[in-house]
């Protein structure tokens, strides 16, 4: 998780949307705890929800799926 960490910092420096979708969607992947999945989800909708990513279709399903949205 420490390289991912890095990895974020420099997408968040470098203002890379596109680059935050997908770190914060591999660490949502990557943890173990439903809570913290869910946190890192939010984000990465969020930043596509700014870029007009198309992920942020499937992003929004993840989380509905998670009951995050009543």
């Amino acid at each position: 998780m420490k390289d991912l960490d890095h990895r974020m910092i420099s997408a968040h420096a470098a203002q890379d949307r596109m680059a935050l979708i997908k770190l914060y969607s591999e660490a949502a992947d990557s943890v173990n705890d439903r809570d913290a999945s869910c946190f890192f989800l939010t984000h990465a909708y969020v930043f596509a929800l700014e870029a007009g990513a198309a992920e942020a279709k499937t992003l929004h399903a993840r989380l509905k799926a998670q009951g995050r949205e009543s």
